[in-house]
């Protein structure tokens, strides 16, 4: 398993290339924009891009959407109740006096518990709602992507349309710190942390 991120779009949001070492596929999760920096990344890897994951429907976490799928041709994925959020994401980003390209429609909608596969890779959607309504986290191997959902020392906001706070809690408590303790977390900003730390020392979960 190959994993790399960078960090793109103005709200520096952490984009993760993951990808299959035997067949070269490559998903990309959460292109927050900068696509000529993330294809240059895919080719540095050799890795071919088969689908971009959005693990929620923020505007700062879809920014290159429309650029990847124009120049790959690759799957658009999303939980199906953050689906409305892609084009809605223009009036979100004007509240933080920004602006973001029009998303694709997404090829498909996610519930929770399918699982993606990736060349040999699965990959399995944990729905998270709490952020927003149709965040989740993608668990593959050893590593986790939260989104929003998790930060090392911290959790996503919850004032934003459609976040709940006790929504949120409960669901990193019920379906995330159960997870192995040595499971490598990978937020959408800041660094990466493990589901062991953020159990011992997460303010918000104590």
């Amino acid at each position: 398993m190959i994993v790399a991120s960078l960090t793109t779009g103005p709200l520096e949001v952490n984009c993760y290339l993951l990808g299959c070492e035997s067949t070269r596929k490559a998903a990309i999760i959460d292109p927050g924009g900068d696509a000529k920096n993330i294809l240059q990344m895919l080719r540095q890897h050799d890795l071919s891009p088969v689908m971009v994951i959005n693990t929620h429907g923020h505007f700062d976490h879809i920014g290159g959407n429309r650029s990847l799928v124009d120049a790959t041709d690759c799957e658009l994925i999303i939980h199906k109740d953050d689906a409305p959020l892609l084009q809605r994401a223009a009036e979100h980003a004007q509240i933080f006096g920004l602006s973001t390209t029009r998303s694709p429609e997404p090829t498909r909608l996610l519930d929770d518990g399918d699982v993606i596969e990736l060349g040999e890779l699965s990959i399995k959607v944990i729905h998270t709602p709490g952020h927003s309504p149709g965040g989740v986290c993608l668990h593959v191997g050893d590593y986790l992507f939260v989104g929003d959902t998790l930060f090392s020392g911290s959790i996503g906001r919850t004032d934003l349309p459609g976040g709940n706070h006790q929504v949120l809690i409960a669901n990193i408590k019920n379906k995330l710190l159960c997870l192995a303790e040595e499971t490598r977390v990978c937020p959408g900003h800041g660094p990466m942390t493990t589901i062991g730390q953020e159990k011992r020392s997460n303010p918000f979960l104590n």
